[in-house]
Formats: structure tokens, sequence, C-alpha cells
């Protein structure tokens, strides 16, 4: 191991987190097999989000072919960050190839945060022609959790496309109006991408409230 080296390692573990970011940005740099291994177990317990970001971009710089393995056994650790890291690093390198950890257990993930991931990594590399069966499985989701979480799953589910409008389009008469809710707001940014999120979900809420008041009338 040359100084270089070896100081841009000792770099990625210094309590500054703009040495941290430096180190990772000169691996990026010059990138080295023999880094891949401490960028993933950096990404599982980096605290700063600008240098998890500068850390999945160095190992998007080295061959996919070393980095996707290890990628997917992080996947299935039992760290939340971890997981979400590796989905995220993922989806940025592309390589369908690791569509196979891509399962709905992890698509429904308990943490927010790796289930976002997780849909934003399946859309990326899902096979051609399994789309419409990944929408079903992420309208499973619809409904779940606060706004950046639904929005992430309306963006996952608009991403794949016209295949997913029937799945929609029978999570819009779903017994739970959460899910009523967020499924009409997906189809009209679907439908009305300047709209934005918050006046589709406000929209869509006072359409669930009408149906309601409207059978109670019955």
């Amino acid at each position: 191991m040359d100084t270089n080296t070896a100081r841009a390692l000792q770099g990625l573990e210094h309590n500054n987190p703009s040495v941290r970011l430096r180190a990772a940005l000169a691996v990026g740099t010059a990138p080295d097999p023999g880094f891949i291994g401490t960028l993933v177990e950096r990404c599982a317990i980096e605290p700063e989000f600008s240098v998890r970001e500068m850390l999945t971009w160095a190992l998007t710089r080295h061959p996919a072919s070393m980095t996707v393995p290890a990628l997917l056994g992080e996947v299935r650790s039992e760290r939340a960050q971890a997981r979400s890291q590796a989905l995220h690093t993922l989806s940025k390198i592309g390589d369908r190839g690791a569509w196979q950890v891509i399962t709905p257990a992890l698509l429904s993930d308990a943490d927010d945060e790796v289930a976002r991931s997780a849909w934003r990594a399946a859309v990326v590399l899902v096979p051609g022609g399994e789309e419409q069966e990944l929408a079903v499985v992420l309208a499973t989701q619809l409904g779940r959790g606060g706004r950046e979480t639904r929005l992430s799953l309306s963006r996952a589910l608009i991403v794949l496309g016209e295949v997913m409008l029937p799945t929609l389009d029978a999570a819009t008469r779903d017994p739970d109006p959460r899910v009523r809710a967020h499924a009409i707001a997906t189809e009209r940014l679907w439908r009305d991408p300047d709209a934005g999120f918050a006046f589709a979900i406000e929209e869509a809420k006072r359409v669930v409230a009408l149906g309601e008041g409207g059978q109670e009338g019955r």
C-alpha cells in the first residue's frame, strides 16, 4: 500500500466530515479495487449525507463486476443504513444483474429509508417485461408513511410508465382512504407532472372525502 492510498483510507475515518469528503473524492478520482471494501463498510456507518453521496460516487467509479457483489451482501445487512445505502448505490450503478436482490420483503421493508431506496433501485433495475408485476408489488405500499415516503413511491410508479396505470386505477377504489388518496394523487401527478405532489395529494383528499360523503348520503 503506497502512502497516498494509506492516507486516503485513513481520511475516510477522520472525525472531520470535510476530511472524509475529500478522501472519498480522492478515492473516486483514482479508483483502486483495494478501496471497495472500505468504501462499502463506510457507507453503512457514515453519518453525513454529503459524504455518503461521495462514497457512492466513488464506488460507481470502480468496476461493477467488483462492487455489485459487495453491495448485494450489504443489502442483506441487519443495519438499516447499510441496506439503504447499498440499494442507493446499486441504483446509481444500474447493473441489472443486481435485480436478484430486490425482493417483495425489501420493497416493504419496515424502515422507510430502506423501502424508499428499494423502490428507486427497483424501477432502475427491473428487467424488461416485469414492470407490471413490479407495479403490483409497489402498489401494496400506497398510503404508507409521510409526504416524502409517499412522494418517493409515486415517483417510482411513474417511472414504470403506462404499465402501472391499471394497478393504480384499481387502488383508487381501495377500502383504505389513505390508499385511495395516494393512488389518485399519483395518477394526477402522472397526467400533470407540473401540478406538484402537494397540490395533487390535497386534491386527492378532497376527491376521497366527497366520495365518502356521497356514499353516506345514499
